[in-house]
C-alpha cells in the first residue's frame, strides 16, 4: 500500500511539475511579437493610409500602440487593447491626417510597439523615422485649348513642380500616363490620350491632368477641350455560306469552347468573345513601351491601296437574311494587289509579331511614348520582335490570316491602349497643327 501510495505522490508530482512547465511556456514564454508594414512609409503626405500586421503565436496579442512624434510633441494615431488572451494576429489600419493632428511639413517619428499577453508583458518596437509632405504638385499647362474628335487622339504637354510618383490624362474612366522630354532646358511631361467614339457620345464628360507626388498628394487641373461632332458610317454586312464554310473550321479547330457549334454561332462567338479578347491582348502588348518618341512625321499610308473599310464602322451582319452579330471596325482596311508589301507606317521598335484571333497573323510596332501601329492579316512577316525599324521598312506582305475574306491589309493606330482613327497620322497637317505646335508651345 505505501509503494503504491509512493508511486501515486511521484506521478502528482510528475503532473504538477509538467503542469508548471506547461504553465511557464505558455505564460512566462519570453518570444517577442512580430510587427509588418504593408508597404514601406517614407512620407507622409495629406492623407496616408497603411495596414500594421501584428503576430504573437505563443501567448497571443495584448496592445498595439502607434505614434507620431514632432518637436518634442508625441500622439496617438492608433491603438488597439485585447481583453483576453488568445489573439494570436490581427491588422491595425492607420488613417494618418497632418493637418488634423496639427503637424507641420518637415521630419517626424513614428512608432509601433506591440505587447503580448506573456506575464513578461514581451514587447517589440519598431521607430522610424518620415517626411511630412501634404503640398500637391503644381501643373503648368504647356498647351492650352484642344480640339478633338471623336474617336480621335490628342496630346497635352506640362510641367510639374516636383518629381512625382505618376502624372497623365484620365478621360473619364481612363488613364493615359505621361512620359518625360527635355525642352528648352527644362522637364516636361507628354500624355498622348484617346477619345474613344463612346466617351464623345457623352453629354458630359472630363478630361483632367493628374500628378501624385511620392507622399500620394495629388494635383488636378482641368484640360479646355472641345470634342467635334462626327457620324460613323454604319454597315450592313452580309455573310455568305461559302465564307463561313472557309473561314470558321479554322476557329471551330483552335478554339475548344466551339466544338459542335454550327457556323454561324462560331462566327457569332468570334465576332464577339474572341474579338473581346483579342482587343484585350493588344492593350496588355502596348502597356510596354519606350517612354521617349520614336517617330516624326506624318505617318505612312500602304501605297497604291484602296479603303475597303473605315474607323469605326458599325457592322451588322446578317445570314440568310438574319441578323447573328455586330462589331465595330478599329482601323482602317486597305486592299492592293494580292501579297503587296507592308511597311513600317513610322520608325519604332517592333513590340509584336504571331497571330492573334482576327487579326491573323499581326505586327504591332511601339512609335514610343503609348503610340502603336499594328498591321493584320499578314500572309508573311520578315519583321522580328525587338527589332528597331525605319519608316518605310519591309515587315511582312499582305494576306487574308484571321477573319479577312479577302486578301488586304488591316491597319490600326492605337494610343495608351485605346484604338484611334488612323487618317488623322496619316495626315500632315493635323500632325502639324496637333502635335508639332502643340509640343514646341504654339498651341
Amino acid at each position: 500500500m505505501r509503494k503504491y501510495l509512493r508511486f501515486l505522490g511521484l506521478g502528482m508530482l510528475a503532473a504538477l511539475a509538467g503542469a508548471g512547465v506547461w504553465l511557464c511556456i505558455v505564460y512566462c514564454e519570453g518570444e517577442d511579437p512580430e510587427i509588418v508594414l504593408s508597404r514601406d512609409i517614407r512620407m507622409i503626405g495629406q492623407r496616408t493610409t497603411f495596414d500594421i500586421d501584428c503576430t504573437d503565436r505563443k501567448s497571443g496579442l495584448r496592445t498595439v500602440s502607434v505614434t507620431i512624434s514632432q518637436g518634442g510633441v508625441k500622439k496617438t494615431v492608433g491603438s488597439l487593447n485585447l481583453p483576453d488572451r488568445g489573439t494570436l494576429q490581427k491588422t491595425l489600419t492607420i488613417d494618418l491626417f497632418p493637418e488634423g493632428l496639427k503637424l507641420r511639413d518637415g521630419d517626424a517619428t513614428v512608432e509601433i510597439s506591440v505587447v503580448d499577453f506573456s506575464l513578461r508583458k514581451n514587447m517589440r518596437t519598431v521607430t522610424f523615422g518620415v517626411v511630412i509632405d501634404t503640398i500637391p504638385p503644381q501643373i503648368s499647362p504647356v498647351t492650352t485649348y484642344h480640339y478633338i474628335n471623336p474617336g480621335g487622339s490628342c496630346v497635352v504637354a506640362y510641367t510639374l513642380s516636383e518629381e512625382v510618383s505618376r502624372s497623365g490624362v484620365q478621360v473619364a474612366d481612363d488613364f493615359f500616363p505621361s512620359y518625360p522630354a527635355t525642352a528648352g532646358g527644362g522637364v516636361r511631361h507628354i500624355s498622348y490620350f484617346a477619345i474613344p467614339a463612346a466617351d464623345a457620345a457623352k453629354k458630359h464628360f472630363t478630361i483632367q491632368v493628374l500628378a501624385e507626388d511620392n507622399a500620394g498628394n495629388t494635383g488636378l487641373f482641368p484640360v479646355s477641350f472641345h470634342v467635334r461632332n462626327r457620324k460613323f458610317r454604319a454597315d450592313r454586312m452580309n455573310i455568305s455560306q461559302r465564307f463561313l464554310e472557309m473561314k470558321m473550321p479554322e476557329f471551330q479547330h483552335r478554339y475548344k469552347d466551339l466544338a459542335g457549334a454550327t457556323l454561324v454561332e462560331v462566327f457569332a462567338y468570334v465576332n464577339t468573345q474572341i474579338r473581346a479578347q483579342d482587343g484585350a491582348t493588344i492593350k496588355e502588348i502596348c502597356s510596354n513601351t519606350r517612354p521617349e518618341r520614336l517617330w516624326e512625321g506624318a505617318f505612312l499610308r500602304m501605297k497604291n491601296a484602296a479603303t475597303m473599310a473605315t474607323f469605326g464602322d458599325r457592322r451588322t451582319y446578317y445570314h440568310n437574311g438574319k441578323e447573328i452579330s455586330k462589331s465595330i471596325h478599329m482601323g482602317v482596311d486597305l486592299a492592293s494587289t494580292r501579297n503587296a508589301p507592308v511597311v513600317a507606317s513610322n520608325a519604332g521598335v517592333v513590340a509584336f509579331t504571331g497571330r492573334i484571333g482576327i487579326y491573323g497573323n499581326t505586327v504591332i510596332i511601339d512609335h514610343g511614348m503609348g503610340v502603336f501601329s499594328l498591321y493584320g492579316h499578314l500572309s508573311s512577316i520578315v519583321a522580328r520582335k525587338d527589332q528597331t525599324v525605319r519608316k518605310g521598312e519591309a515587315i511582312g506582305r499582305t494576306g487574308l490570316t484571321g477573319m479577312a475574306g479577302g486578301d488586304h491589309l488591316h491597319f490600326s493606330m492605337i494610343v495608351g491602349g485605346k484604338f484611334v482613327n488612323p487618317v488623322e497620322w496619316w495626315d500632315p497637317h493635323w500632325i502639324q497643327d496637333n502635335i508639332t505646335q502643340k509640343l514646341s508651345g504654339e498651341g
